[in-house]
């Protein structure tokens, strides 16, 4: 074991552990990324703990002397878990684990355990810079064990395996989309052998859980820049193997000379300009997911060009079955399905011709993602002509000018029905059904086009007229003899009462 450099830290908690491990004679560091995070200035509340021996025995001494919240056994894993508040540092979370060494069977990224020493458990880490060891002892307190370089390659933004990139990917095929989140994370580039293997190595991505694969990409999604990661998941066919559907939105086709712009890299784009914007998870999901439509949409027709029509309400359409496949939560389906779906609305709205109404369709239809709407539709403006831009921005402007006047004339900016479904079940004795949303349909279209004003009396009259005109329009064959026979089912069970 080398000590190749020195850390200078203070905080009491971490001497705290160091004495109790030294009572114990056991060799104590703290691991991974808490010590990356340290050495590049980033503030860390998760801390690995680990020591050369049995880690349970040693977190239920340092929850006996120090206290703290949560403790928690893994017996299986051998890991600990305990909550601790530090008056320097605030609330930790520490993870207690002891020196391993790991086996793998070819068909499972789960690992076969043993104990092993600190040079077993820094050699199976996924990256250099997750290999370093911090000393808790008290007679090399601050000393930094790194047996792989990883400070180096920290100064050189470098990720880089421990082992042989084959040997540490092959073990743990999630470790491809780590070293693609971290590369998003921290800004890093990846050492020259790491794409090669990952491109070997992509179909082994189908052993890892679905879910794995889901976490590993929204944590991506959350990095300050998430292209840099997508674009290595893309280089190394990985995309192909996990999202089918973004992959197959690269390339340019060329027809008569005429080609079209390059629809993932422009979604890249509209990523990172939407992460730019905003930290909101699935607004960033929407960004990513606003163009999936394209690629079955995509026309050419002489002498105009390529086009995408309907590409919006596809994509829309198909994010059901992409959410259930990705085991997504579903609860942000509506959501993202609406982002997706309205993503082309606001633009044609900024021409002068454009009604009052239109504005009011658009901020109904939105709801109160109306804002977050508009940042995706600014996130899309990826051209590389100045000019152009310099225009849809305006023309983005002008929109939310004419939105904010019509909301101060109206108060629309929380507009919600003056009469709900349920109100027109009760007023006109109607069963839940198509009639009921032709009825709400027709109201909510009436205010927004400015026919009736926005209230309760006003809605209530139109509801009563439109629904004389329903009942005075021939109902269908069909729908006439399946009423003449409730009407007779009605009859019969009143006689026999």
């Amino acid at each position: 074991m080398t000590q190749t450099d020195v850390i200078t830290i203070s905080e009491s908690i971490f001497s705290h552990i160091g004495r109790i491990a030294d009572d114990m004679q056991l060799p104590c560091y703290a691991v991974g990324g808490y010590v990356r995070d340290r050495l590049l200035g980033k503030p860390c509340k998760d801390i690995d703990v680990m020591v050369v021996g049995e880690p349970i025995a040693f977190a239920e001494a340092v929850k006996r002397r120090l206290g703290g919240y949560g403790f928690a056994v893994f017996e299986r894993f051998r890991t600990a878990q305990l909550m601790l508040n530090d008056a320097a540092l605030g609330e930790l979370k520490l993870e207690f684990v002891g020196a391993r060494k790991e086996s793998y069977n070819h068909d499972s990224r789960k690992p076969i355990t043993d104990v092993g020493t600190l040079e077993d458990d820094l050699s199976r880490r996924d990256f250099t810079v997750n290999a370093l060891a911090l000393s808790l002892n008290k007679e090399t307190f601050g000393d930094l064990v790194d047996l792989f370089g990883g400070r180096a390659d920290m100064e050189k933004r470098m990720l880089r395996t421990p082992l042989d990139p084959i040997a540490t990917f092959s073990d743990d095929p999630l470790r491809m989309m780590r070293a693609a989140r971290f590369a998003s994370k921290l800004g890093f580039t990846l050492a020259p052998n790491l794409l090669p293997a990952m491109q070997q190595l992509a179909k082994r991505i189908k052993i890892v859980s679905q879910e794995r694969i889901t976490d590993e990409l929204l944590k991506l999604m959350q990095t300050p820049q998430p292209s840099i990661g997508l674009d290595i998941l893309f280089r190394a066919k990985i995309l192909d193997e996990v999202f089918p559907e973004l992959p197959v939105m690269a390339g340019v086709e060329q027809v008569d000379g005429m080609g079209h712009k390059d629809t993932f890299y422009h979604t890249l784009k509209v990523v990172d300009n939407c992460a730019a914007m905003s930290d909101k998870l699935w607004l960033r999901m929407s960004a990513l997911l606003h163009d999936i439509g394209k690629p079955r949409t995509k026309r050419f027709t002489p002498g105009h060009g390529w086009s995408f029509h309907g590409h919006d309400a596809l994509g829309a359409n198909m994010l059901p079955k992409v959410f259930k496949r990705m085991k997504f939560p579903m609860e942000p389906l509506p959501y993202v399905q609406k982002m997706v779906r309205m993503h082309l609305r606001p633009i044609p709205l900024s021409r002068d011709e454009i009604s009052d109404a239109a504005i009011r369709r658009l901020m109904f239809e939105a709801g109160d993602d109306l804002d977050d709407l508009m940042t995706l539709c600014r996130a899309d403006v990826t051209s590389k002509n100045p000019k152009r831009v310099q225009r849809i921005l305006h023309n983005f402007a002008v929109v939310e000018a004419k939105v904010a006047d019509v909301a101060e004339k109206d108060k629309w900016a929380k507009w919600r029905p003056p009469v709900n479904g349920n109100e027109i079940m009760d007023m006109f004795a109607l069963p839940e059904g198509k009639t009921v949303g032709l009825l709400k349909k027709a109201m909510e279209n009436a205010i927004l086009d400015g026919i009736i004003p926005h209230e309760r009396d006003a809605a209530i009259e139109f509801l009563k007229k439109t629904f004389d005109e329903f009942q005075s329009q021939p109902l269908p064959p069909q729908t006439q003899r399946r009423a003449e026979a409730q009407a007779t089912s009605s009859d019969i069970t009143h006689d026999s009462d």
